[in-house]
């Protein structure tokens, strides 16, 4: 498990699998790389990000992951993998699942939900990139992108 301190002073332990206390994640994270590109979007308040968000009533998470990322980026996926999990522990203490997948297919013109759509940035690209979202920074995002390319090859 790898715990560090986020940018809002939350402690963050993340754990490549299921947490180690149990907690139910109803938070979705949707790390994945397809033809050598990162799946992002871009918030209009935070800035790029991977899509993600909470599970609705009756809901499992990855129906969540699912929907969240067609409504964020306009891309349908499948083949879910459960790839990590973290807990924040601050005032509102959540758990959220990191999810990768397969690209089933990109609409062009999708009705988007809460951000600009879909971007697709390259390693660098996102090394460089002076937008990202403050969920974007530190150790544990740098290891769940390693851990995911592992699923892409």
């Amino acid at each position: 498990m790898m715990v560090f301190t986020d940018v809002n002073g939350g402690r963050v332990e993340l754990t490549f699998g299921k947490n180690p206390d149990g907690m139910e994640a109803r938070h979705v994270l949707v790390v994945l790389k397809h033809e050598g590109k990162w799946l992002m979007t871009r918030h209009p308040g935070r800035g790029i990000e991977f899509p993600g968000g909470k599970a609705e009533e009756g809901e499992t998470i990855e129906e969540a992951a699912v929907r969240e990322t067609m409504e964020e980026t306009g891309v349908s996926i499948s083949g879910l993998a459960h790839v990590a999990e973290y807990v924040v522990r601050s005032n509102q203490t959540f758990c959220k699942a990191v999810f990768t997948g397969t690209v089933d297919s990109i609409e062009l013109h999708p009705e988007l939900h809460e951000t600009e759509g879909a971007l697709w940035l390259t390693d660098e690209e996102i090394e460089t990139c002076g937008e990202l979202s403050f969920h974007m920074t530190g150790t544990g995002m740098e290891q769940i992108r390693k851990r995911v390319e592992a699923y892409a090859e």
